[in-house]
């Protein structure tokens, strides 16, 4: 059995697409249902223009109801279109944070390799 935590990325299949939201098989236990509301900011008039059944997309977990086995989800600002392998990068949620995280230790990394190879 899957254990799912809000905030997760997951991936699912679409299964149903009403005027209200998307229908998502997570796995034999777990379904999800992605709001309209969920989908995008801005507005969406139609959902067909997003997904289509039978794609397999990644969601973000809203909620959980571990009683009835239902999944709140949601694709607004995550890059919700499964890979295909086309080597592209894509936008996260995160955006340019990794960097900005990581910047100042890869630049004492550098420094210090260039200062090991200059003194030899």
């Amino acid at each position: 059995m899957d254990s799912f935590k809000v905030g997760d990325i997951i991936k699912g299949q679409v299964t149903g697409i009403e005027s209200y939201g998307i229908f998502i098989n997570v796995n034999s236990e777990y379904n999800g249902l992605i709001h309209i509301s969920e989908i995008s900011e801005n507005f969406v008039r139609d959902i067909n223009d997003f997904v289509s059944i039978g794609e397999t997309i990644y969601c973000r977990i809203l909620g959980i109801d571990e009683k009835n086995c239902n999944l709140k989800l949601s694709i607004k600002n995550i890059n919700y279109k499964a890979r295909k392998g086309n080597g592209k990068i894509n936008e996260t949620v995160r955006g340019f944070s990794p960097l900005k995280d990581n910047l100042d230790n890869w630049i004492n990394i550098k420094l210090k390799e260039i200062k090991e190879t200059t003194s030899e």
